[in-house]
């Protein structure tokens, strides 16, 4: 499971654009009730939205509740801001980090022997020459076939891209809480077992990620915060460096800046993937040990 908790993590933090966008049938609208969250005082209203990075193009999560957050907040505020009419930052950003470690095997040697033929087929699937993978650091290859793989599920853009499109059409700002630097080096940091890891993941068969992101996907659905908080629990209960440097340190960080934010007049909604809204670590959690009442409204 720490494989798909990493594929997760990968479409958190903001990499939609290089993940590419799917091809997704028309099909009836399904309907979904995601969780919401409101913390506020004399003069301030936050709201907290837990979202997820990729959807099938026919769910429609969209609820009265979720239109009045969106409709009363001043500024949206997601993890990161993913330009996808001008990706230099990003690129930028990736580039900086992702060839800088010398003297890294060639690609197909970086997975076990029973895997390459599956490795092969992405690398072949994904355009690339093998040659521009070598070069590249394990996780940012893995980020580079995991788009082939989302877009064969029929995956899309997420929750957050539909948040921005419709701020910035009302002359709403958008705010972000980490740049893409740095959740980039999140990445970047990890030991390279676990960016091995996450390339294996890259090329599981399809069915494999199609069954483990259709639990999650149910979860959120139906706004089953404890579904989402054991799953996210159990992807990290082998891992406590990944748990503390991509969930826990991350949700302190952000619960520090909504109580700064609270300081400050307004409505803003806070946008962030479920996982970090859901659970004993979770930035609610966080809220209210440090005496905040935190109200959930869906």
């Amino acid at each position: 499971m720490l494989k798909w908790f990493l594929r997760r993590v990968g479409a958190a933090l903001g990499l939609s654009l290089l993940l590419g966008s799917a091809a997704v049938e028309a099909r009836a609208p399904q309907p979904a009730k995601p969780a919401l969250w409101e913390v506020s005082d004399a003069d301030t209203t936050i709201y907290l939205f837990g979202t997820i990075h990729l959807l099938p193009g026919d769910l429609q999560w969209r609820t009265a509740r979720i239109d009045q957050a969106v409709a009363g907040s001043q500024q949206l505020v997601v993890e990161t801001i993913v330009d996808d009419k001008d990706p230099t930052k990003l690129m930028s950003a990736m580039a900086s980090l992702a060839f800088n470690t010398p003297n890294l095997p060639p690609l197909m040697q970086r997975v076990p022997a029973a895997k390459r033929p599956a490795l092969a087929i992405a690398i072949k699937k994904s355009g690339l020459p093998p040659q521009a993978l070598d070069k590249m650091e394990t996780w940012a290859a893995a980020f580079i076939l995991l788009g082939t793989k989302f877009r064969e599920l029929g995956l899309s853009g997420g929750v957050e891209g539909v948040l921005r499109k419709d701020f910035a059409a009302q002359g709403k700002s958008v705010g972000e809480l980490e740049s893409n630097l740095e959740q980039l080096s999140f990445f970047d940091k990890l030991p390279e077992p676990a960016q091995r890891n996450l390339l294996e993941g890259a090329i599981e068969e399809n069915k494999s990620m199609d069954e483990e992101f259709g639990g999650m996907l149910k979860a959120w659905s139906s706004g089953d915060v404890n579904g989402i908080a054991k799953t996210f629990d159990r992807d990290l209960s082998t891992s406590p460096a990944l748990q503390q440097a991509l969930i826990h340190q991350r949700n302190a960080n952000w619960s520090k800046w909504i109580e700064q934010r609270l300081g400050q007049p307004g409505a803003v909604l806070v946008a962030v993937g479920a996982g970090h809204l859901a659970g004993k670590d979770s930035v609610v959690e966080m809220l209210k040990k440090s005496g905040y009442k935190v109200r959930r409204l869906q």
